[in-house]
């Protein structure tokens, strides 16, 4: 009896240790795969935009001065209006001037009439040809003197030279003005067409002078790619320009070069001194990758690398070939191709070779994967 009394605990041990153990039978359960946002990659048509930073010129400018000495009588423009070319912009006091016109005709009558009385007599040797000779020469002085009568009376009808827009008049009438004083009465600012003045580095000339030979610019005529602008206040200006690449000139002290675009500006939306910023295609592809920068890091060696889910579901790191940015986008010339999942969300939780499951990127717009749902955490 008591040897049974101690195999009964023993038995009883035995039983609940076997219980504790697991059965071959039951399965460990798997490891969830870790989510990742992807989003599908397409090609899409790109222009390639240089832009340049430049400033309004007026096309032609005129400043307006005097040719006759006088008294303005009146002020025959409003300021800030549009001229025509021969507009009379004032009247100068002409009476000193027709007075002149007078006495250089009556001057031309009397000289005139003595040559050719001289020409009847030196016929008949009444005088000798030196007599002649002087009476000639004067009548055809005086001829000059009332030309130039006729001229400076004219000239106190003071013309526009060119057309444009005249600004404000620096004189009133009853103001004394002479020939050739050095300030001007008036400028005039032709502002259809209009120049814009783009300074660039020489290097950056030669690198759109070769893309311009390339043909990878857009032309607007012979020796000339067309340009597009951006207003200060971030509009786009509707009508798109020429820029000349025969008009360089180069800053010998800074090496810098002035190139010059031509607009349309029949609005007068542009004013000379505006600042502006010229876009110029530069480069078109039909095809290209654009990948959302969320997806784009760089490796140790500085290179630019992506992770993508290839066709087994698992990570692949790829090193791209990364042109620029464009807006919150990278240019990928090389890497990435049209279909490709790339990873944009989950980054911090994956290795090259694991195995994820895949569900559209919900911090990149263009994201979309029918019937997934989006990441978590």
């Amino acid at each position: 009896m008591p040897g049974r009394i101690l195999v009964a605990p023993l038995l009883v041990s035995a039983l609940l240790l076997s219980a504790c153990q697991p059965s071959a039978d039951t399965a460990v359960p798997a490891q969830a795969k870790p989510k990742v946002g992807v989003v599908v990659l397409q090609t899409e048509p790109f222009e390639l935009i240089s832009e340049l930073p430049g400033r309004t010129a007026a096309y032609r400018v005129a400043e307006v001065r005097p040719q006759v000495s006088g008294i303005i009588q009146k002020r025959l423009f409003a300021e800030g209006s549009e001229v025509k070319e021969g507009d009379q912009l004032y009247q100068i006091d002409p009476s000193v001037y027709e007075a002149n016109l007078q006495s250089a005709r009556a001057g031309v009558l009397s000289s005139r009439s003595l040559a050719e009385r001289y020409a009847t007599l030196v016929k008949q040797e009444a005088v000798s040809r030196q007599q002649y000779d002087e009476a000639r020469a004067a009548s055809l002085q005086a001829d000059a003197v009332l030309k130039q009568a006729e001229i400076d009376l004219r000239y106190t009808r003071v013309l526009a030279p060119i057309s444009g827009r005249i600004g404000r008049s620096a004189a009133s009438e009853g103001a004394l003005v002479t020939s050739g004083q050095a300030n001007e009465l008036a400028t005039i600012q032709q502002i259809d067409p209009i120049y814009v003045d783009v300074v660039r580095s020489a290097r950056e000339m030669l690198n759109l002078r070769r893309e311009m030979d390339a043909g990878q610019l857009q032309m607007a005529g012979d020796d000339a790619a067309r340009v597009t602008l951006t207003l200060e206040d971030g509009s786009q200006y509707e009508h798109a320009g020429q820029l000349e690449f025969s008009e360089v000139s180069v800053d010998a002290s800074t090496g810098s070069v002035t190139l010059r675009a031509v607009f349309p500006n029949p609005e007068r939306l542009l004013l000379p001194g505006m600042f502006v910023r010229a876009q110029l295609v530069s480069g078109q592809k039909a095809e290209a990758i654009l990948a959302p920068q969320q997806g784009v890091t760089r490796n140790p060696r500085g290179e630019p690398v992506a992770m993508v889910v290839n066709g087994q579901g698992q990570v692949e790191q790829r090193v791209l070939s990364a042109e620029r940015t464009v807006g919150d986008r990278w240019l990928v010339s090389a890497g990435l191709q049209a279909g490709d999942q790339l990873i944009t969300e989950g980054l911090q939780f994956i290795r090259a070779g694991d195995e994820v499951e895949v569900v559209p990127a919900s911090n990149v717009k263009t994201a979309s994967l029918p019937g997934a749902e989006p990441v978590e955490g």
